[in-house]
């Protein structure tokens, strides 16, 4: 985002305080967006109950931090924040937010919440030393379409609520199939914070991947085909920027894999093939069975808990493939669980634009404050936020991403795919706007951005192209100039002397 479109959102916000400077309600709020402009992008992962939700987000930050059990925290919207030291915050809904206590048993993170339930609490803040929390905030939520009405409510009304834009930013959301109840509440979500500057602003995650193929060694291959073909569904494309399947047990596990977990799988790798593929065809007899020696019932039990039958699978055969350190094991056990690609799609669809996200949620909650609480003299502020609302760039790209993926623009398939990928829908970066890879040379991107430039001023100055398309070629120039004029400003094209 442009330095400009930051300070104008800024200023907006201010002019606001000023305005409602009477109104502490209005005044709370205000402060609340002009906050969210500096802290981190605010990341939601939501999904129907037993989605997998809590296992993901702990492999994403690379501890087992959330809570994965039934108890009463799963029943809480939780965030969690960089600190430089672990502690957890509870604030009540009646009283003062106080610090809980925190342990740990047998590797997890255990919140004491003392006499508090669940339905008594606004919300859990955990701070956590880790690199993975720096440039976002993680939210987890509760269960949606819970068999509580009060646990789905509390989601709901965190995430799309009536009256204000979300909490979140960017949604990441669980699926293990594709339900209506899932595109519905997406389509909410997104409505929520469209404004007037829209976009798809959710990833989808086929989630518990590894369970589609009854743990077999080729489940993620049969997982990738199910994504492939939510890919193309038109309601989904819609809502969601991309579908990646992810096992999401596995990739926790791999993530903070302990010496005992390989120990284990490397005793595993060394028996007969037949002796493990029998022992393996069920957790069952898993548990109960007697080889290998040495592997006792309670690390049988331990090591099927963390990993699964797939993932212990997965683990034998890559350390017979090769991966005989824990270090290597763990990196390619993480990459084959699909979460590799979700943390790159992370990185490029939402942290890359994080300015974008942040002030659009910012100037969606000035926008419906206006209209809800009118007040004399806010003719000039709305009429401010309207012009930076229709005239920053970063904007009309989201506004166009969003129409290319649901109503479709006037052009060719391939023109449309390309103006999809110019204007960052593949990623913010300016290689991947180019189509090349991330390490592309400098001189090589603005060499590309520039053909791009000259063909698409051709498209919209071709009296075949449909006049609606001209919007749309005018926001592709755009991209491709700031593009262009990145790479000078930063001194990565070399003049000649």
């Amino acid at each position: 985002m442009t330095e400009t479109t930051s300070e104008g959102a800024a200023a907006l916000l201010q002019d606001a305080l000023a305005l409602y400077a009477d109104d502490p309600v209005a005044t709370a709020a205000l402060q609340g967006y002009a906050e969210r402009l500096s802290e981190p992008l605010r990341i939601a992962v939501a999904g129907m109950v037993k989605a997998g939700k809590s296992t993901l987000l702990n492999a994403i930050i690379g501890e087992e931090i959330a809570p994965t059990d039934t108890g009463e925290c799963t029943r809480i919207v939780t965030w969690y924040r960089y600190g430089h030291t672990p502690r957890a915050t509870l604030f009540p809904v009646v009283g003062e937010p106080r610090i809980l206590p925190l342990t740990r048993v047998d590797g997890r993170l255990v919140f004491a919440l003392g006499e508090s339930r669940a339905e008594e609490v606004v919300r859990l803040v955990v701070e956590w030393p880790s690199s993975s929390l720096r440039e976002v905030t993680l939210i987890d939520t509760p269960g949606i379409a819970s068999l509580s009405a009060d646990v789905s409510a509390r989601s709901t009304d965190f995430l799309v609520p009536a009256d204000s834009p979300s909490e979140a930013d960017a949604i990441i959301y669980l699926m293990r199939h594709m339900h209506a109840s899932d595109l519905r509440f997406l389509e909410s979500f997104r409505d929520n914070v469209v404004g007037t500057s829209g976009t798809v602003n959710a990833l989808a995650v086929l989630s518990r991947a590894d369970e589609i193929g009854a743990g077999r060694i080729d489940s993620l291959l049969s997982a990738d085909e199910i994504a492939e073909r939510y890919r193309r569904d038109h309601s989904l494309r819609k809502l969601a920027l991309e579908v990646v399947p992810v096992a999401g047990l596995l990739a926790q596990s791999a993530r903070s894999m302990r010496q005992s977990d390989f120990e284990s799988l490397q005793l595993l790798a060394g028996i007969d093939r037949s002796d493990r593929e029998r022992i393996m065809l069920s957790a069952d007899r898993f548990v109960r069975a007697s080889v290998p020696a040495g592997l006792g019932a309670e690390a049988r039990a331990s090591l099927l808990e963390r990993f699964g039958l797939f993932g212990i699978r997965l683990g034998v055969v890559l350390i017979r493939g090769g991966f005989n350190e824990p270090t290597p094991l763990a990196h390619e056990l993480a990459r084959r669980s699909g979460l590799n690609p979700l943390l790159d799609l992370v990185a490029r669809q939402f942290q890359a634009r994080a300015a974008a996200l942040k002030a659009r949620t910012a100037l969606v909650g000035l926008e419906t404050l206006l209209r809800t609480s009118p007040r004399e003299g806010g003719g000039p502020l709305a009429a401010a936020l309207e012009r930076l609302q229709a005239n920053a760039h970063e904007f009309r790209e989201l506004r166009l991403l969003a129409t290319i993926r649901t109503a479709g623009v006037p052009l060719s398939s391939e023109l449309a795919a390309e103006a999809e990928r110019l204007i960052g829908g593949w990623g913010a970066d300016a290689a991947l706007r180019m189509g090349l890879a991330p390490d592309t040379a400098p001189d090589d991107v603005l060499a590309e951005a520039r053909r791009c430039l000259d063909r698409w001023r051709g498209v919209s100055e071709n009296p075949l192209t449909d006049r609606s398309a001209l919007e749309a070629c005018r926001v592709v120039m755009r991209s491709c100039e700031g593009v262009v004029a990145g790479c000078l400003d930063l001194g990565l094209h070399r003049q000649p002397a």
